[in-house]
């Protein structure tokens, strides 16, 4: 598929997504919100792809929305905003909560890592807290920026933030809107510090490492785990879990689980 505003590369079964649009800090446009699902709906189905790396080209990661955007709202243009995709009308119970703008990546069975290289604020941020990993090269800067311009806590980011950081740091980057460095993002928990030489490939390393060790089915179903027990009781998510674990028995990476630790040697897991 040819994008305009991201690029896609695969390498050794890591998938990276570049927002590409470095003249303007790969500042979010609609065309972006399009093509980025696109990417990620197509690494999700591909057997070839077994991680998601998102990073932005240039000196920034992303940010924010794009400011023709913000002046044509502050002017009351009608199509001003990004709208948010409506809910599929299967979506119900505990489904619907991952069919909107962003959570719908925390449904993805493959990891997300977002490698914040540069600058992010805003929408862009808003997207990063929902991707599983997020890494920052050491020296940028972060911002939520929404109370500065006006704004609110928008495209769920009032649910996740205090979810990562606990309702008072969550508070504090909402309404100040002030501006963290990475040191102070990583001591948050927000985002894990790396170094900002070779910031790129250390994340894919990262990446790699996780996805060649571990079983991909196993992750995608912990994963799956996590993210429904923040709308289940522990009855509910502990029954969930009985049954996975049953699952897990009948299946190809369990036998290989088990093989490779017993020959002592690098796992080849299927995914099966």
């Amino acid at each position: 598929m040819t994008y305009q505003d991201i690029t896609v590369a695969i390498e050794s079964r890591v998938l990276t997504i570049t927002l590409s649009r470095p003249d303007r800090l790969n500042a979010w446009t609609h065309r972006m919100e399009t093509e980025f699902r696109q990417a990620v709906e197509a690494a999700e189905a591909d057997e070839a792809v077994r991680a998601i790396v998102v990073t932005g080209a240039g000196r920034g990661f992303c940010a924010g929305a794009d400011m023709d955007i913000l002046e044509a709202g502050a002017a009351g243009a009608a199509d001003a905003t990004i709208p948010p995709p409506a809910a599929p009308p299967a979506a119900s119970g505990i489904e619907a909560n991952y069919a909107w703008r962003f959570s719908y990546l925390l449904r993805v069975r493959k990891p997300i890592f977002a490698a914040i290289n540069g600058p992010i604020a805003g929408i862009g941020l808003c997207m990063a807290v929902f991707c599983d990993f997020r890494y920052m090269a050491e020296g940028q800067k972060l911002t939520t920026a929404f109370a500065k311009r006006g704004l609110i806590a928008e495209h769920g980011i009032s649910w996740m933030l205090p979810r990562l950081l606990g309702p008072t740091h969550a508070l504090d980057l909402l309404l100040s809107a002030r501006t963290l460095v990475t040191a102070e993002a990583a001591s948050l928990g927000l985002v894990k510090a790396l170094p900002a030489e070779g910031f790129l490939a250390a994340v894919q390393a990262l990446a790699r490492d996780m996805t060649d060790n571990a079983s991909p089915r196993s992750i995608g179903v912990i994963k799956r785990q996590v993210y429904d027990s923040l709308f289940q009781d522990l009855d509910t998510a502990w029954r969930r879990a009985d049954e996975e674990m049953q699952a897990s028995f009948a299946s190809e990476d369990f036998r290989e689980g088990v093989a490779h630790f017993l020959e002592k040697r690098a796992p080849a897991f299927t995914g099966r």
